[in-house]
């Protein structure tokens, strides 16, 4: 088998192994319309494809994570995840400017600069040690900034938890030779041929990253609702800055 053949058997197995990073199989039915979350109109579609997502997290990509951790030493994953969040600083420069924030924008791009010239292509987080501020935005964000606010949770085949409005931005994130929304870059044409090693590597070392929080999740009376609770609230406070999380610790603290 060629090096060409080679890479694309591993960006196919790459993409059936994606999955959000926090997928879980849901132990109950939807309820009735009238009682659904206004958020989640299509919650039946969205627990189906949720168990069908989980399954696939827990027959592959959760094994690969876990052997993943157990053999490379912290030290390194922090510098591929520096890595890869410096690779990402690229369609984060794009989105903001598109958003009418320059002087983030700025930043952004000084960051980016810092990390690849004195932290070695961004292994090292140098622009953190030196207080330059850190901007994570995609074109779901951007549109949410030009007036599409609310729109319903959708849960994509593999990919996961989404919405109506990052699903139509996520052809934006991917345009580049490198998928923009990870790994894109428009000037890092070194990296084009190893694309699908990038996505490969990107994704176990995301779901590592998340394998502390699986017990919390098997945990869940509900993993469907938590999941998607927690999936929504983070991206409100992502696109606002606010967060409208419950006061879970007074909840659990009631008598019943």
């Amino acid at each position: 088998m060629n090096t060409n053949s080679k890479k694309t058997g591993l960006f196919r197995s790459c993409l059936l192994a994606t999955v959000a990073m926090v997928l879980g199989a849901c132990a109950t039915t939807a309820p009735p319309p009238e009682l659904r979350d206004p958020a989640d109109p299509w919650e039946p579609y969205n627990r189906n494809m949720y168990a069908f997502n989980r399954a696939i997290d827990k027959a592959v990509l959760i094994p690969v994570a876990t052997g993943y951790e157990a053999v490379v030493p912290d030290p390194v994953e922090q510098g591929v995840t520096n890595f890869l969040n410096n690779i990402q600083s690229v369609p984060t420069i794009l989105n903001l400017l598109l958003q009418g924030r320059p002087g983030d924008a700025g930043r952004a791009f000084e960051r980016l600069f810092v990390n690849t010239i004195f932290g070695i292509g961004g292994i090292f987080d140098i622009a953190t040690d030196g207080n330059i501020p850190y901007y994570e935005e995609d074109f779901g964000q951007t549109l949410a900034i030009w007036g599409w606010e609310d729109s319903r949770y959708f849960i994509l085949p593999f990919l996961g938890p989404s919405t109506i409005r990052d699903s139509v931005g996520r052809p934006f994130e991917t345009a580049g030779p490198i998928p923009l929304g990870q790994y894109g870059s428009f000037f890092w044409h070194d990296l084009t041929q190893e694309r699908p090693a990038l996505i490969g590597v990107d994704l176990i070392q995301r779901r590592a990253n998340l394998l502390p929080f699986e017990n919390q999740i098997e945990d869940a009376f509900d993993e469907y609702l938590f999941v998607r609770d927690a999936w929504l609230q983070r991206r409100n406070f992502q696109i606002t800055g606010e967060s409208d999380t419950p006061d879970y610790d007074s909840f659990l603290e009631e008598d019943y």
